[in-house]
């Protein structure tokens, strides 16, 4: 049996759960896992997580128009890392991860981590369903679990740290994704489910029908989480958007690994 790295920590932003998804496959076989610490969560002050330098960080988030979402690069930055070991994960709806990676790698190292590895892997589309749905399937499972086993061999070769080149641009592209503020139907009870768990309280808790345009990043996790089915995205411009990407997303992509 493989000696294991004894803890893991995910560093996770995964609105809608298709990141933590990935991470979770990968973490299963680098190491047992210990804790996670969620970057969608906030009620967190994100200046008090850290990450020991005995651990090891599997630090995931998606791909918003291939860049990390703001938000999850402001409170990753706040993460003390204290040299630990770290795997950047970029999750994408099957059209393109292009500076995810090498913007994690960034924002991590000047938290403090030590990035030994990458991964770039497919999720179902958050907005438009029909690309990559169902994702991560067996074929992925497999895949991924066969790269977190390769990851923890790596580790466990204990090579002193050079750095790691990931694909990606410096500087990144520019900077933008779909705006797209889910609608809220009828079918609205008021519960205040949405308002409780939006990453960035654009909500309003006291009349959850009313969202903050400009606080809204377009996670879609009002939308995935309503037990009432109560909100939506404009079916119009997912559908433009569906048309849009769909020469990018028409070949299927596998999990990507970087060493």
């Amino acid at each position: 049996m493989r000696k294991m790295v004894e803890k893991v920590v995910r560093v996770v932003f995964s609105p809608t759960g298709g990141t933590n998804s990935v991470a979770s496959l990968l973490s299963s076989q680098i190491g047992e896992h210990d804790r996670q610490i969620d970057l969608t969560d906030a009620k967190l002050d994100f200046s008090r997580e850290e990450v020991t330098p005995v651990e090891v960080a599997v630090i995931a988030a998606p791909s918003y128009g291939g860049r990390i979402p703001r938000l999850a690069a402001q409170r990753l930055a706040q993460v003390r890392g204290n040299g630990a070991r770290a795997v950047v994960v970029s999750v994408y709806g099957n059209r393109d991860y292009e500076d995810c990676l090498v913007e994690l790698q960034d924002i991590a190292q000047a938290a403090g981590f030590r990035v030994v590895a990458g991964v770039a892997a497919v999720a179902e589309h958050s907005i438009v369903h029909q690309y990559a749905k169902g994702r991560p399937d067996e074929e992925d499972v497999q895949k991924l679990l066969e790269i977190g086993n390769d990851i923890a061999k790596f580790l466990q070769k204990d090579v002193p740290f050079q750095g790691l080149t990931l694909p990606g641009n410096r500087p990144y592209k520019k900077d933008f994704s779909m705006r797209l503020v889910p609608r809220v139907t009828s079918a609205c009870t008021g519960c205040g489910t949405c308002a409780e768990q939006c990453p960035a309280q654009a909500i309003s808790h006291e009349n959850p029908r009313m969202t903050d345009k400009a606080k809204c990043i377009s996670c879609m996790r009002c939308v995935s989480i309503c037990p009432h089915h109560a909100r939506h995205p404009n079916r119009f411009v997912v559908w433009l958007a569906g048309l849009m990407i769909k020469s990018a997303c028409s070949k299927r992509k596998d999990p990507e690994l970087f060493l």
